[in-house]
């Protein structure tokens, strides 16, 4: 990893002439009052390795006759300067191979220059430029695209399946009816059948009295035609055993009632209706079942893929333990970029800076007062841990500062004032990181 062994800065923006050599890891704090120069070392040093895209709106320092002048050395042995009417950039690379800002853009990322840049973005860009890190971020977004997807229609199949259920609960019941319809062509089929044996009964019953005159006509006959008095008795005796019959027969008969069909006809259409009413609640009641499988099947297949998309992230190399991404926002600790304390979202922020250009080892953090004490030196042990160089400002003059900037310069000096320059009794002037200011040296 590149870091940064020493840099000079002279009449840019408030500062007039500044001179360090930071920690190599750890953090390197330049503390001062408001207005004293602090933002603007870190400015300059933007300026000096970030290329003219960064450079500040009015560079000279207000009131210098001097032109600005910049100087950088980096442990990779390249140098860095801007000098110059037009602060020319001029990089020295002691293997030759590439020069200028070209030579500047292959190890340093745009944000380790520019932290607030990441700070400032929006849960979203945040969580996306993790996941583009660790190279997750297309197939996590098929899987929440997915997720997404199945979650709407398992709501629609849950609002259908309520909706059902609703019905069919509210609807009329029968049940002391058949499942299907009556038919009105059977019963009327019925009372046809009924009709016709009666009317037989009928038949026979007049038969009784065809056979009754017959017998007077004979008998009345035998009386005129005593001549035919043997055929005649005979048919006599024929025609009273063919009465006998018939009136045995008839005494038997009884008459069926057509009033039970009859009143089943007049009410098939209600029967109907109501058989139909229970046909369209047991409709309902399964049409409801369906909707309610379906709506368990799409929970099982949403908690499926949110077991996926944890899988994936689980694997992930993530930059920092704690980081995740949900539902497309950047989460540290369960807790979302807002829920965050200052010192976890510069932790985090510098972390994911770091992760995305490897080989650049050094941040520039401004406004380090957000962090008390203790929690400065809890983020310095872990930039300590990681073997970052972060290089930051605070509005103190404490001794956790690496220096003061007092009215554009170092405070103690009014020239520019190296590392091995400054008294080493004076402690607000040490340029010893925070973790070795930590540990009392």
């Amino acid at each position: 990893m590149v870091k940064i062994n020493s840099f000079e800065v002279e009449n840019v923006k408030r500062v007039k002439a500044v001179r360090l050599e930071p920690s190599a890891t750890g953090l390197t704090i330049i503390g001062g009052r408001n207005g004293q120069g602090k933002t603007s070392v870190l400015d300059a040093l933007a300026w000096a390795l970030g290329g003219n895209k960064m450079a500040p709106t009015q560079a000279r320092r207000e009131g210098s006759v001097s032109d600005p002048k910049l100087h950088i050395e980096l442990s990779n042995g390249i140098i860095v300067e801007r000098t110059g009417k037009n602060s020319t950039l001029k990089v020295l690379d002691p293997s030759g191979k590439k020069s200028g800002q070209k030579l500047l853009d292959s190890f340093i990322d745009q944000l380790a220059l520019n932290l607030p840049k990441f700070l400032q973005a929006t849960p979203a860009e945040k969580g996306k430029a993790l996941l583009q890190i660790i190279g997750v971020g297309d197939e996590l977004l098929k899987l929440e695209q997915e997720e997404a997807t199945l979650y709407s229609r398992r709501t629609e199949i849950g609002r259908i399946a309520d909706q059902k259920k609703k019905y069919a609960a509210e609807m009329e019941y029968h049940p002391d009816l058949p499942k299907e319809p009556v038919s009105a062509a059977e019963l009327i089929a019925q009372q046809q059948e009924i009709l016709k044996h009666n009317a037989e009964n009928q038949r026979l019953r007049e038969q009784v009295d065809v056979v009754q005159a017959r017998l007077n006509d004979a008998t009345e006959k035998a009386a005129m035609l005593r001549t035919q008095l043997d055929e005649t008795e005979a048919q006599v005796a024929l025609y009273k055993e063919q009465l006998e019959a018939a009136q045995k027969s008839a005494l038997d008969l009884h008459d069926e009632s057509t009033e039970a069909l009859e009143k089943n006809i007049a009410e098939v259409d209600e029967i109907n209706r109501k058989i139909r009413v229970n046909l369209d609640r047991e409709k309902a009641e399964i049409d409801a079942e369906g909707f309610s499988k379906q709506y368990e099947q799409l929970s099982k297949d949403i908690e499926a893929l949110r077991k996926a998309k944890k899988s994936l992230l689980d694997g992930a190399d993530l930059p920092l333990p704690g980081l995740s991404v949900k539902d497309g926002e950047l989460l540290y600790n369960g807790q979302k970029w807002d829920c965050m304390s200052g010192a976890e979202q510069l932790k985090v922020a510098t972390a994911i800076v770091r992760k995305l250009s490897p080989e650049c080892g050094f941040v520039f953090v401004d406004k380090l007062e957000q962090m008390d004490l203790d929690t400065l030196k809890e983020y310095a042990s872990w930039l300590e841990g990681e073997g970052l160089q972060v290089i930051g400002t605070r509005v103190s003059v404490g001794d956790e500062c690496s220096i003061i900037i007092e009215d554009g310069y170092v405070k103690g000096s009014s020239e520019v004032v190296s590392k091995t320059e400054i008294t080493p009794t004076v402690k607000e002037s040490s340029t010893v990181a925070w973790g070795s200011w930590g540990d009392g040296k």
